[in-house]
């Protein structure tokens, strides 16, 4: 839920009894806050992190407000890729059978003779 709400809308504000968010008030210049950034309060992050932990993982930053002002940024850890094996690469690909037909008529096969 809160997720999708981040999504959609940009922000998380903790809502006001009228149902209305509250204010935030953040510098264009600041330096924890990225513009595309989504912005939550800390109560509203306590009780979402999970879901706001998947947000990061999916590369989405989000910016935990206290009062208003930012004090936390989620963000996804960078995990480093493992270095290809060339050489390895090489002889699984060598030791594969070469096709008998064209990519093209195996295509127009497939679509042709396994409609449903």
């Amino acid at each position: 839920y809160l997720a999708a709400y981040i999504r959609r809308t940009g922000d998380a504000r903790k809502p006001l009894r009228s149902g209305r968010s509250s204010a935030m008030l953040i510098r264009r210049d600041d330096p924890i806050r990225k513009p595309e950034m989504k912005m939550v309060d800390l109560a509203l992050a306590k009780a979402h992190l999970g879901e706001l932990v998947e947000l990061a993982a999916s590369g989405e930053a989000v910016c935990i407000t206290r009062g208003g002002k930012p004090v936390a940024r989620l963000t996804a850890v960078d995990t480093p890729r493992p270095p290809i094996d060339v050489s390895a690469l090489r002889a699984l690909t060598d030791s594969m059978p070469m096709q008998t037909e064209a990519a093209g008529d195996f295509v127009r096969r497939m679509r042709d003779d396994d409609r449903y």
